[in-house]
């Protein structure tokens, strides 16, 4: 076939090379500037590429189009692909076609990384043959082209499922769906959630759905019970309105239960030695522990492996502790949800590092948490106004910052031993720094410099 790739980062380039591997003409083109290690790798591969541009007469003559999670439905380039009906199908999808592996997949709006790195550790720790890909930032294309892997657990993004057709994953996880992204779905959240759900929608009764129970929006889109796949909701309580396949009886124990119904059979997996924290993190360890126990990881080895499990950068992570004051990095935080999250789950009262660029965000779900939790809102954004207007009721103390060192030793200024000071920005992060990483870097020097 002659296929066309559009976009040259991580998934595009994967699937170019797959894509060459397996016999097919391949062309690629990005809109944008191509960085150079990905150039260097079409160029080695002899991969013709464009950069800075669409040559559409040239696009057009596709077979099929693979695109890159980023490029929007409205972009002209797509539009005129749907005029032609030329097929246009993500990475995932194209990939999935060349293996046997099964695949553990996860989504969600909040969680997914985490849960994602926590199923591979889980899995990789009892010695399974395991490979991680999808928006976690590896190519699931690159990958199969040794396709040296029996499993692969993957995190995907609504955007990345939104171009699937017969993916079908073995073991499906959906964490939670909360607005997010909505630009992309006609500003409609049951629409994000039925691009959420393709994740399921070609699983039958060998496949299991593992879902949250307890979120509102779920409930409301997925027909459980017109669905084939075995169904395994999650709660952090036991509900007498579901059959559940999981939830906790104390705090750090879960109850396990992989036949929900008729041949229910209990058991139960104490979670003392993960060290995530907040209530979140209790779903998403319960998620990735339901996947690890299907896949037939035993509940020893899942027990020893929580204890030695690190989370991604930037996601509530401890970067340090002076003068008896955390310093908590959650700059992966970039929406109000997220934020949330980590003002509910941080113990003790907080200085709370907070701004950037607004996503459109209503903040007011957090004024009550703001209220109970945070004694100091240090702000750090070029534009902190709508900030100031929705916690200056609620905060007894306000500043404002525009520098990462400034707004680290404000908040270490107004910091008693045993508070916490916590970034989770709970807004994007291109106003003062190149992205969420760099953001999350120089909070961490910051504290570091810190005597």
């Amino acid at each position: 076939m002659h296929i066309v790739i559009l976009g040259a980062a991580e998934s595009g380039v994967g699937a170019a090379l797959l894509a060459q591997a397996k016999g097919h003409a391949v062309f690629v083109s990005d809109r944008g500037a191509i960085q150079p290690d990905y150039k260097e790798k079409l160029a080695q591969a002899g991969i013709e590429f464009e950069e800075n541009q669409h040559t559409l007469a040239r696009i057009l003559q596709a077979d099929e189009v693979i695109k890159s999670p980023g490029i929007p439905e409205k972009a002209p380039v797509i539009k005129a692909l749907r005029e032609q009906n030329i097929p246009v199908v993500s990475e995932i999808e194209f990939a999935s076609r060349y293996t046997q592996a099964r695949f553990i997949a996860i989504t969600g709006t909040n969680g997914k990384t985490t849960t994602t790195l926590l199923t591979y550790h889980l899995l990789k720790e009892a010695g399974y043959n395991v490979g991680l890909a999808g928006n976690i930032g590896y190519s699931l294309a690159e990958q199969l082209i040794a396709d040296k892997f029996d499993y692969y657990v993957l995190e995907l993004s609504s955007f990345q499922l939104d171009d699937t057709d017969q993916f079908q994953p073995w073991i499906a996880v959906l964490l939670n769906i909360t607005p997010d992204h909505l630009d992309r779905y006609n500003y409609s959240l049951d629409e994000y959630a039925l691009a959420k759900l393709r994740l399921v929608r070609n699983q039958d009764s060998t496949g299991y759905f593992i879902y949250n129970a307890d979120d509102e929006v779920i409930e409301r889109n997925f027909m459980a019970a017109l669905r084939p796949m075995q169904q395994l909701p999650f709660s952090l309580h036991r509900r007498p309105d579901f059959q559940l396949g999981g939830y906790y009886e104390q705090e750090e124990l879960l109850c396990l239960d992989l036949l929900p119904g008729y041949y229910s059979k209990t058991e139960k997996i104490s979670t003392a030695n993960s060290p995530l924290i907040g209530e979140h993190n209790r779903q998403n360890v319960l998620a990735a522990v339901l996947a690890a126990r299907v896949a037939g990881v035993s509940i020893a080895q899942i027990e020893q492996a929580l204890g030695t499990f690190h989370n991604a950068d930037h996601r509530l992570q401890l970067v340090r502790e002076v003068n008896e004051v955390e310093y908590i990095n959650d700059s992966k935080a970039t929406n109000v949800e997220a934020a949330w999250y980590a003002l509910d789950g941080v113990k003790g009262s907080i200085v709370w590092i907070a701004g950037g660029t607004d996503k459109g965000n209503d903040y007011a779900p957090l004024q009550p948490l703001v209220r109970q939790k945070v004694k100091a809102l240090v702000c750090l954004g070029v534009d902190n106004a709508k900030l100031r207007a929705a916690f200056a009721d609620y905060v007894p103390h306000l500043e404002e910052t525009q520098r990462m060192a400034d707004a680290v030793q404000r908040a270490a200024a107004l910091a008693a031993p045993g508070d916490v000071v916590l970034l989770s920005p709970c807004c994007a992060s291109f106003d003062l720094f190149k992205n969420y990483e760099d953001r999350g870097r120089q909070f961490a020097a910051a504290v570091n410099a810190l005597p």
